[in-house]
């Protein structure tokens, strides 16, 4: 197959793609037009009421009624607060060092500025 031929060909699988992508694009306007037009405020409170029941039914704090779940999120409270202290700790430090080595050189330049 010739250099020209390859070329006539991509050419053409571009053509496709770019008709397939327009094809794509309409569509899913069509579909978004569509899906807000059968959103009526009727159909939203009815699906509003049926999930609330299923939730409902559900009872989805029934897992927290042991205490076990609350013990594991008092525990990863204490953690992350453990962690937010050593960071707060170490940047303390770090402030305090950089004082003391301003500190110092302002000594020295008001040493030499004295001289």
């Amino acid at each position: 197959m010739s250099f020209d031929a390859l070329i006539a060909k991509v050419e053409q699988a571009e053509r496709a793609l770019e008709a397939q992508e327009r094809r794509v694009a309409a569509d899913v306007r069509q579909l978004k037009s569509s899906w807000r037009e059968a959103w009526t405020p009727g159909r939203i409170v009815v699906a509003g009421a049926v999930a609330g029941f299923l939730v409902g039914r559900a009872r989805p704090l029934r897992i927290a009624d042991g205490g076990n779940v609350l013990q594991m999120v008092s525990a990863l409270a204490g953690l992350f607060a453990g962690g937010q202290v050593q960071a707060a700790f170490d940047e303390a430090t770090q402030a305090a060092e950089r004082a003391e080595g301003n500190g110092a050189d302002a000594q020295s330049v008001d040493a030499e500025q004295a001289a």
